[in-house]
């Protein structure tokens, strides 16, 4: 059989296989180009999927931030509404004489004539 493969064929010279050959050859071009086209288009494609991924990663991450700063702030806001709140109670408060004149004998040891004020320690119950 390995003296068969080793023969040589010659080849028929007629237009008709020039056609052929010619006909084969065009197509194999087409099948090159089209491969070629296909591998660009996919090397784009894949460029295009790999920043559309990481910029959806991105957007994704920064809007967590967001997110969770907004929470932060939100908390922030609560307590600075309930720290306005009391301080318009004690707006409302010091406003009155009476609650004047008590902070001032409790705080500053101020009485009035003929008072006297003795402080007294604190006991267990009520310094918890």
């Amino acid at each position: 059989m390995s003296s068969i493969e080793k023969r040589k064929v010659a080849k028929i010279e007629n237009p008709y296989v020039a056609q052929q050959e010619k006909k084969v050859q065009t197509v194999q071009k087409k099948k090159r180009g089209l491969v070629r086209r296909l591998t660009l288009y996919s090397v784009f494609a894949a460029i295009f999927l790999i920043v559309a991924v990481s910029t959806l990663v991105t957007q994704n991450m920064a809007l967590d931030e967001k997110v969770q700063q907004k929470e932060e702030l939100e908390e922030k806001i609560a307590k600075m509404e309930k720290k306005e709140t009391l301080l318009k109670e004690e707006i409302v408060k010091l406003n009155d004489e009476d609650y004047i004149a008590k902070i001032a004998r409790r705080d500053y040891f101020l009485s009035d004539k003929g008072e006297i004020i003795f402080n007294l320690p604190k006991g267990k119950e009520e310094s918890d």
